[in-house]
């Protein structure tokens, strides 16, 4: 394995930049991001602190639905994790769900960031609702990679839980899909391992248009 890899896979330091919420806000020098998005409520923050090993990095509104910044983190100081605002939430007024609606599509689109990974996260036992299509489909538009992370896997039988993976697989048919747990960090090695591949070559399927 290459020592960049290494470097990247191994989470050494995060640090928080900034909350962006156009594009004259991005930060600077333009590094590799990996977005990480999904429905409010669906564990993303938890999902995010696992990742890094920083149990209050990212945290969880008090309210479902407030979060409305693009929040940048440094890895290591060359990459950088981006925490999207979560959707899907019904009781947000609807002048707010179409300006995130907007913000989301313009972040997808935007030419100024360097997408390595965009992280659809789902709740493994609910599987994916239309709303985490929606926004698949407004990245993949784009022709951006993006893996899927079946969070929550500890919970369910285990019979459910497989049943629900293939149907993410049949639904998500050329993507990677993760069966990850926040609580017990099931999943964590294998969606850095995804993210940072040892040799990129043909058998990384990155799900594109």
């Amino acid at each position: 394995m290459k020592q960049g890899t290494i470097q990247r896979m191994e989470i050494q330091s995060v640090q928080f930049m900034k909350g962006v919420i156009g594009s004259e806000g991005l930060p600077k020098p333009s590094l590799p991001v990996v977005a990480f998005f999904g429905r409010s409520n669906v564990g993303k923050s938890s999902v995010i602190n696992s990742l890094v090993r920083q149990k209050e990095m990212a945290r969880s509104s008090s309210s479902a639905g407030r979060t409305t910044e693009i929040n940048y983190y440094l890895v290591n100081d060359i990459w950088y994790l981006v925490d999207l605002p979560g959707y899907g939430y019904a009781n947000r007024p609807a002048e707010v769900r179409a300006k995130l609606e907007k913000h989301l599509s313009w972040y997808a689109g935007a030419e100024e960031v360097d997408f390595l990974w965009v992280v659809l996260i789902v709740d493994a036992e609910i599987g994916a609702k239309n709303s985490d299509k929606k926004t698949f489909e407004l990245f993949r538009e784009y022709g951006r990679n993006v893996v899927i992370l079946a969070n929550k896997a500890d919970k369910g039988g285990r019979n459910d839980m497989v049943k629900s993976i293939q149907k993410l697989r049949t639904e998500f048919p050329d993507c990677p899909i993760i069966r990850y747990s926040a609580k017990t960090g099931e999943g964590r090695s294998e969606l850095l391992q995804t993210l940072w591949p040892a040799e990129k070559n043909e058998k990384n399927i990155y799900c594109r248009v």
